[in-house]
């Protein structure tokens, strides 16, 4: 399953709209790190309004993903996560470390210009 990836300015946003396997989410963070090195994108936006469930390896995976885009020199926000999700990412012991995280898209991708910003200024160490 492929999930769309677009670039908007220098920024990637992806939305991720269904349920995903343990495949298919290995194959949407190699999409994304692979989209980061073929387009230089300064930011990537992931979109998880979607999804009612995000279980351990799903957090994993975004956290990773992250992380893995921060090493390419890419800022990363995640945005619209459920309450009832987040709630069971505490209880399951799970955070996403190091993770920007926003209530919904118009607040990461402002999220996102501001990370930029910073990093620019020099504020911000990569």
């Amino acid at each position: 399953m492929t999930i769309p990836i677009l670039k908007l300015h220098d920024t990637l946003l992806t939305s991720i709209q269904v349920e995903l396997t343990d495949d298919d989410a290995l194959e949407f963070q190699a999409d994304v790190l692979d989209k980061i090195r073929t387009t230089e994108a300064e930011g990537l936006v992931i979109d998880i309004t979607a999804l009612e469930v995000v279980d351990s390896y799903l957090a994993r995976i975004l956290n990773d993903t992250a992380t893995m885009a921060k090493l390419l020199g890419t800022e990363t926000v995640i945005c619209g996560m459920q309450p009832a999700v987040s709630l069971t990412l505490v209880e399951m012991g799970r955070q996403l470390i190091g993770v920007e995280s926003a209530l919904n898209l118009d607040q990461a991708m402002e999220k996102v210009e501001i990370l930029l910003a910073e990093r620019a200024n020099g504020e911000r160490g990569l």
